[in-house]
């Protein structure tokens, strides 16, 4: 069985997704983490993320990379942002995540592009939202426990704009897939969040 959490950043998708690999005894993929991975190699190849031929050279990354913990930050998080705007980025993930989808068994992978690209015959597709007021809460509690200094107003800004990018770029934009099912946590705490998901999936699979 594949499960697709797609979702804007800070909804609460990739506590979802790890939660419904868990439940259902999937491996799980955070592909943002990819993207991240990207962005923070072009960072320190001391490159432009807006530039496609800087992006695709990041790609290369060591997988070492992806035990940065730089990689979960919120500057960072506008670098993947801007890097996974170009096609050719993309293109080069593409298998990376294709291979974890369609695994023997199945597998639990979340993302912005899960249930429309990557895996469009995933089993159970769920599109995780929540306003932006609600997600930028919840990220500015994160980081201030990180004891980053940053204001709630400069993460809604970003947050914003990263909405933006991400949801009118010309490939795989951020959009739910036509029949994926809609979870609005910005209301739910995090175990509503889990039951409403479980819920959703194990509906999926009787159908």
């Amino acid at each position: 069985m594949i499960i697709a959490v797609d979702g804007p950043t800070a909804s609460g998708k990739g506590t979802i997704a790890k939660a419904l690999a868990a439940h259902f005894g999937l491996p799980h993929l955070d592909t943002g983490l990819l993207y991240r991975a990207v962005g923070r190699q072009v960072f320190l190849n001391g490159g432009d993320p807006n530039d496609s031929a800087d992006a695709l050279a990041a790609t290369d990354f060591p997988a070492a990379l992806l035990d940065d913990p730089q990689l979960r930050s919120e500057d960072n998080g506008g670098w993947a942002s801007r890097v996974s705007v170009h096609p050719a980025v993309r293109t080069a993930l593409y298998e990376r995540q294709r291979a974890f989808a369609t695994q023997p068994g199945g597998a639990v992978l979340d993302g912005r592009d899960i249930g429309t690209v990557i895996a469009p015959e995933a089993e159970a597709k769920l599109f995780i939202t929540a306003s932006v007021a609600a997600r930028a809460q919840r990220r500015f509690a994160e980081m201030c426990e990180r004891g980053e200094a940053v204001t709630l107003e400069a993460i809604e800004d970003d947050l914003r704009r990263r909405d933006e990018r991400d949801s009118t770029r010309a490939v795989a934009p951020l959009v739910p897939a036509p029949d994926a099912m809609v979870i609005d946590t910005s209301a739910l705490d995090r175990d509503a969040a889990i039951a409403a998901a479980i819920a959703m999936v194990e509906c999926a699979r009787t159908k």
